[in-house]
């Protein structure tokens, strides 16, 4: 009676484990890829690029190191010089022209508003509009003649939709944005004519209206001071010491 109550409890512990094993599988099923081959081709194509600038980058700054350990105090110097401007023109500190297109937001026309209020832009839709540009290959944006950089801030400040301090809720509101090249400019502006944030405005009772590319698009330099936080100058004993 034992052995047969012993078996029994083995078959259902069995049955059991492989019932919760089922459960959790259609519970949380696996994600599966769904993008097509072109799809995973620019993923891998945009993945090579990334590749090629981060060993570009390594060679330069490989070369700098060599020519900072030259003996020629005029060579450090003026290497010192090209590097600040670099790490200016890279942190947006430099005004920058090239290929790309123009965004226009403003409300809806009256006569679609159906009673409802004009619409606002909010940060969240401000935020969610620059995220789904720099995915699509935007280098450079600027807000309202106001440039956007890795550090800027968009938030709503007493119900103010505000960049940087900068008040951007006046209508209609430009947006520029500059891409890599004449092709993937032309590919930002088809990808934005179809994206989300198109219909996420539209919801607002905003509609967002994306120009053709044009050959020189202006975006003005950072005019803010850059606060730095976390850094201190090195001593001697940590690297700083000639």
């Amino acid at each position: 009676m034992n052995k047969k109550l012993f078996t029994m409890t083995i078959i259902l512990l069995v049955i059991g484990f492989m019932l919760a094993v089922q459960f959790q599988t259609v519970k949380k099923p696996k994600v599966r890829d769904t993008r097509d081959t072109w799809e995973l081709k620019q993923a891998l194509l945009k993945e090579k690029e990334t590749e090629l600038k981060l060993l570009s980058d390594i060679r330069a700054n490989s070369q700098k190191v060599d020519e900072y350990k030259s003996d020629s105090s005029q060579t450090k110097e003026e290497l010192l010089q090209e590097t600040i401007a670099e790490l200016k023109d890279d942190i947006g500190l430099t005004e920058k022209a090239g290929y790309g297109i123009v965004i226009s937001i403003q409300p809806v026309s009256s006569d679609l508003l159906m009673g409802d209020e004009q619409g606002a832009i909010t940060a969240d839709l401000l935020k969610r509009l620059i995220n789904e540009l720099n995915l699509y290959g935007a280098k450079e944006i600027a807000i309202d003649e106001h440039r956007y950089i890795n550090t800027s801030v968009i938030r709503d400040i007493n119900g103010e939709t505000k960049l940087n301090g900068y008040s951007v809720n006046k209508f209609p509101l430009t947006i520029k944005v500059i891409a890599a090249d004449k092709n993937s400019a032309e590919q930002l502006y088809n990808r934005m004519k179809v994206s989300q944030s198109a219909d996420d405005f539209f919801m607002d009772n905003l509609l967002l209206d994306v120009k053709k590319p044009q050959q020189t698009i202006t975006i003005p330099a950072y005019e803010d001071n850059i606060r730095i936080r976390y850094m201190k100058p090195a001593g001697d004993e940590e690297g700083g010491g000639a």
